[in-house]
């Protein structure tokens, strides 16, 4: 008689409202990733492809591993780049990573 009885409570009625309020955090998170990284990515790829779809012979252009030359000859796949005097390397067109305005680079 020192110890008195314990009874179960009933069961609270679980609302609609509960459970949306449970995924509010997750689908806020998930909205607040794609404005801050996902979209601003995928902008920067697109005008990373108009610029590699617009590149042009005599186009002065920054590569990706950070070679500088004009554009001698330009291919489907690849650009030839004459970075010296008589002195041109091939590189992808994806490697393109900067067109320089004209007269950027000396004269050659």
């Amino acid at each position: 008689m020192f110890i008195s009885n314990a009874y179960a409570q009933a069961a609270g009625d679980a609302s609609a409202t509960g459970g949306l309020m449970g995924l509010l955090p997750l689908i806020l998170m998930f909205v607040i990733l794609w404005f801050l990284m996902i979209r601003p990515q995928m902008k920067r790829a697109k005008e990373h492809k108009a610029m590699v779809a617009a590149l042009a012979k005599g186009d002065e252009v920054i590569t990706q591993g950070g070679m500088a030359g004009r554009i001698s000859e330009i291919d489907d796949n690849f650009v030839n780049l004459e970075v010296a005097d008589n002195v041109n390397i091939v590189v992808q067109r994806g490697a393109v990573a900067t067109v320089l305005p004209k007269g950027t680079l000396r004269a050659s």
